[in-house]
């Protein structure tokens, strides 16, 4: 078999790989989020994540949208690279932020010439960031459930959803997020995937009272390992959700420390992906940073 239609055979494999399907499958799935890089050199530095990450056979990578949807052109190239250029099947987040439906339909619409199959659907954070009123495009839509209609109308793709454990920054309570979560699922969404778990029992309780409604919607944890406090607090502040004081305590023994605050992190990032996968969570989502070396970590001790 020449070399071109072996590879053109695995490239169509993953475009038929169905991100549910993984996310379904009786063993837990692992999958890893990357954000695009601003220049040569994180770009550099994404990809040597990849490649070390590659080799754990994840069921799949997602590609962040960036705050405001500024990302978009580098989220669409790093999405299509990866396609092209590894083993990896891709999922592609999209924002509604900025954008007219004419263009959501544009960039569905590369996404599917390009062989990506699966997309992250979300309403985004407002343009001036959290506390900001949120305020659509003329020509845009509302709200994610709303994106995820739009996609499903436009071709043969998986779509996710988030999820918010800790509750939506713009949430009147936890009720209206597991309803949320629910309409989403009614729009055509087939998993979702959380913000940061740093409280497990945040995520059972959201879990929980999504199927007590009768959904049957997979919700995949995300992890972040923790190397650096001040980041991940200021990452957390800047998503809404306050970090709990269990994971604050500990993190704080630790001082200056910065070899013993990564220790703490990543026994607190294991000790929670180990809790997840016993109480029946499908699988875990890691948020990488675009470094590797503490989610290897993580992932063997699990």
């Amino acid at each position: 078999m020449a070399h071109g239609t072996a590879s053109s055979m695995v490239r169509a494999e993953r475009f038929t790989r169905s991100i549910p399907a993984m996310v379904e499958a009786d063993a837990p799935s692992f999958s890893f989020e990357f954000f695009p890089p601003r220049d040569d050199a994180a770009e550099a530095q994404l990809w040597e994540a990849i490649r070390r990450l590659e080799k754990l056979s994840p069921s799949f990578v997602s590609i962040t949208y960036g705050a405001g949807g500024g990302t978009r052109d580098r989220t669409v190239r790093v999405t299509e690279r990866i396609l092209e250029a590894t083993s990896l099947t891709p999922m592609a987040h999209l924002t509604c932020v900025g954008h007219s439906v004419a263009e959501l339909r544009h960039v569905v619409g590369h996404y599917a010439s390009v062989g990506v199959r699966n997309i992250l659907a979300l309403r985004g954070d407002p343009q001036g960031g959290l506390g900001q009123p949120w305020t659509r495009h003329p020509e845009g839509l509302d709200h994610a459930d709303e994106l995820v209609a739009l996609i499903r109308t436009l071709g043969d793709f998986t779509v996710g959803v988030a999820a918010f454990p800790d509750g939506h920054p713009e949430s009147h309570g936890f009720a209206e997020d597991a309803e949320t979560l629910v309409r989403k699922e009614a729009a055509g969404a087939e998993f979702a995937i959380t913000q940061m778990v740093f409280d497990v029992d945040h995520y059972l309780r959201l879990r929980d009272e999504v199927a007590r409604r009768g959904s049957s919607l997979p919700i995949v944890p995300a992890i972040m390992p923790i190397t650096n406090a001040r980041q991940v607090v200021r990452m957390a502040e800047l998503a809404g959700q306050p970090m709990p004081t269990a994971v604050t305590d500990r993190l704080a023994r630790h001082g200056d420390d910065p070899a013993g605050v990564r220790e703490e992190g990543l026994a607190i990032a294991t000790e929670a992906s180990r809790r997840l996968l016993e109480e029946g969570a499908p699988g875990i989502h890691f948020i990488t940073m675009n470094r590797s070396s503490a989610t290897l970590e993580v992932f063997g001790n699990l």
